[in-house]
């Protein structure tokens, strides 16, 4: 038999900040960690360009070393689940989208 409890408020319980992913630390798991390798072998080609280039061996390490802060720092989600890269691309999104309506007014009762 089926109670109905009078007076009394139920209320639903939704447990905030559950992660959906094994992360390394917060806000970084194993997608940032393919792409902070895609940028490490990218960095790594360049600062060896730029060391033929300039034969100056602290250059082209702190290159490397900037570019995969960077992308550490660039890829990592606050509690928003939202990364630096991710807003960067809302913002291109948002910049191709349409933003001007063209309207032409028409007397329909004519």
């Amino acid at each position: 038999m089926l109670r109905i409890r009078k007076n009394k408020d139920y209320s639903l319980y939704i447990p905030q900040g559950l992660k959906t992913r094994v992360e390394i630390f917060d806000g970084y798991a194993t997608e940032e960690l393919f792409k902070t390798i895609i940028v490490i072998i990218l960095a790594g080609a360049i600062s060896y360009i730029l060391y033929i280039t300039t034969k100056n061996t602290a250059i082209s390490i702190v290159t490397l070393l900037v570019s995969v802060a960077g992308s550490v720092i660039m890829q990592t989600k606050d509690k928003s689940n939202i990364s630096v890269v991710d807003q960067l691309g809302f913002m291109i999104k948002f910049a191709k989208s349409q933003k001007r309506y063209k309207y032409i007014y028409l007397d329909e009762w004519e």
